[in-house]
């Protein structure tokens, strides 16, 4: 017996090994109640989903029902229930449900914006192992997409609300996240927001504009997202139906990208022609490295694009070339070596006029008629606004020549820069004395010839009328804003009407406008105008000129008063359309 227990071991052993298992069973059993116990103790826990899976583990450990119920019950404060029940007596008052509902959803969203912990929302995968029901409800309705899009945002590291942003893709509302960086960090999500977005602003429709800015902030979220869209654009701009949206697309994109500090003139330069032409490629990399223009590589430029096969056009088209070319041409007090002053005359001259024609990556036909006509405005123009020594007596007398030149789109460019930096000057409108000074009176001339120019004129105007100007007298602001008001309205005369009037009505909101400025605008506006309005128009200028503070000194009792016919004429007009 004693060999038996020495070689198997003993009864006592085995009887000892299975206490020690009940017990350390026991001690499990208790730290799983303990800690459901903890969890039905959190108040309203009974509303979480994951109650029903505590019960379950918290009966397997042998929990009695008495205590759960006990705690479940006192710890149940119904805040759900009670918001639902102060909703139905706002309703049962007469508020609107939906205003309710919208109160009550915006709340929430503060709640949850302010009490938002991502390594919680992870773990919500990693406990259920599955895409939870009610998170597949809520991305079914914009206000928690919405929700979702704002703090993508704000944890970008966040798997959850990555993997909610994938969700959303699936579920078919890409084109609502054109804006969530989370989008670029998912080649599949990417992909399809980018395809959204670009056959958006493919329908050139009047939304382009509003379109641009959210997508050049999707593409621009770095280099990988920005050269995988370009190259994309490159390709789809091989379509000649396209080609020409899709170019302003690619310029725009490579515009936004320099301006939030980024070099990629390279990669634009990679995806056109230029490997073919390594000469070019690398003066012209040169230049837009530097920023700036130097004779050496003019020269090559010069050379390859006056000979007889010269390269494509489209290589010296790059919109950030265009500009140093501008502003070495029209910065006030700029100079060029005399010496290779046709050259750069030239290489901007046909970068501008020359039109080719292609097919399959051959060139048809080139045509140069208009190179010299543009050199010869170019330099007419440039020679007037170089010299710094010219004031204003000596620009009226040349003021035809320059009104000639502003004829060729570059010019117009070229001067409205040059009157932007001139205007800039603090001390400019100090020296004048002319009621309409003749750098102005050229932002008219560049309004009737270039209609395509009239918004950047009127940011310019803008600009100067919302500019404090200390060092002059009140009375000579008032007079100096009017001028600016009266540039303005010329530009309302050449068919740009609802920028202008919807910009005066931001200044009346605004209230931060001189009234008898406002009233000089209206009244300016009212002696140039004629029915038949549009109903945009009269939306937004009927209420202007109904304010009374504007228009009240401006009636006559009789009403035969230019305020009152417009008024009578578009209620009339209104109430026989209705």
């Amino acid at each position: 017996m004693d060999d038996y227990d020495n070689e198997f071991g003993g009864w006592d052993d085995e009887l000892s090994g299975s206490g020690h298992f009940m017990e350390e069973q026991e001690q499990d059993d208790a730290a799983i109640q303990q800690e459901c116990l903890e969890n039905f103790s959190s108040k309203d826990y009974i509303m979480e989903p994951g109650v029903f899976k505590d019960l379950q583990t918290y009966f397997r450990a042998g929990g009695a029902p008495e205590q759960v119920v006990e705690l479940l019950s006192e710890n149940y404060s119904a805040v759900a229930q009670t918001v639902n029940l102060f909703a139905e007596w706002l309703i049962s008052t007469g508020v609107n449900a939906a205003e309710v509902q919208q109160m009550v959803e915006n709340h929430m969203k503060t709640l949850i914006l302010k009490h938002f912990d991502p390594k919680k929302a992870d773990s919500i995968f990693s406990d259920e192992g599955e895409t939870p029901a009610w998170l597949e409800n809520m991305i079914q309705h914009s206000t928690w997409r919405a929700l979702f899009y704002k703090l993508a945002e704000e944890y970008p590291d966040c798997l959850m609300l990555n993997f909610t942003i994938k969700l959303i893709s699936d579920a078919g509302f890409q084109g609502e996240i054109a804006n969530i960086s989370t989008a670029c960090h998912q080649v599949e999500i990417f992909s399809r927001v980018l395809r959204t977005s670009v056959s958006k602003l493919l329908e050139g429709s009047e939304e382009f504009e509003k379109q641009l800015p959210e997508f050049t902030k999707m593409v621009c979220h770095g280099e990988h997202t920005y050269l995988f869209c370009q190259t994309l654009l490159q390709v789809l701009g091989l379509d000649q139906h396209a080609g020409s949206v899709i170019r302003r697309v690619t310029e725009e994109l490579q515009k936004s990208a320099m301006e939030r500090g980024y070099d990629v003139s390279g990669i634009g330069l990679a995806l056109t022609t230029a490997a073919l032409y390594p000469r070019a490629c690398q003066a012209i990399a040169a230049m837009l490295s530097r920023n700036a223009l130097n004779p050496a590589d003019i020269t090559v430029l010069f050379k390859m694009y006056s000979s007889p096969d010269p390269p494509p056009v489209e290589l010296i088209r790059i919109p950030q070339l265009l500009e140093i070319f501008i502003h070495t041409f029209f910065k006030p007090g700029a100079k060029i070596h005399p010496e290779h002053k046709h050259k750069y005359i030239y290489v901007l001259a046909y970068a501008v006029s020359v039109h080719e024609s292609w097919q399959q990556g051959r060139r048809l036909s080139i045509n140069k008629d208009e190179v010299k006509a543009t050199s010869q405005a170019l330099e007419r123009a440039h020679n007037i606004c170089s010299n710094e020594r010219k004031g204003a007596t000596e620009l009226t007398a040349e003021i035809q020549v320059l009104y000639q030149c502003i004829r060729y789109p570059l010019v117009a460019v070229g001067v409205l820069f040059w009157v932007e930096e001139t205007v800039a000057d603090p001390s400019y409108f100090q020296r004048m004395t002319d009621h309409t000074p003749i750098h102005l009176a050229l932002l008219d001339e560049i309004s009737n010839c270039h209609p395509l120019y009239h918004a950047s004129v009127l940011q310019l105007l803008i600009g100067l009328f919302e500019k404090v100007y200390p060092e002059l007298d009140v009375l000579v602001q008032l007079e100096l804003k009017k001028t600016l008001l009266d540039r303005m309205v010329h530009l309302l005369s050449r068919n740009y009407v609802v920028p202008i009037i919807t910009y005066i009505k931001k200044c009346i909101d605004r209230q931060d406008t001189d009234i008898s400025l406002i009233r000089h605008f209206v009244t300016e506006v009212l002696d140039m105008i004629a029915s038949p309005y549009t109903s945009e128009f009269v939306q937004l200028f009927l209420p202007i000129i109904e304010n009374e503070d504007i228009t009240g000194t401006l009636r006559s009792e009789d009403g035969k008063d230019p305020v009152s016919d417009f008024i009578v004429h578009c209620k009339t007009n209104f109430i026989m359309m209705n």
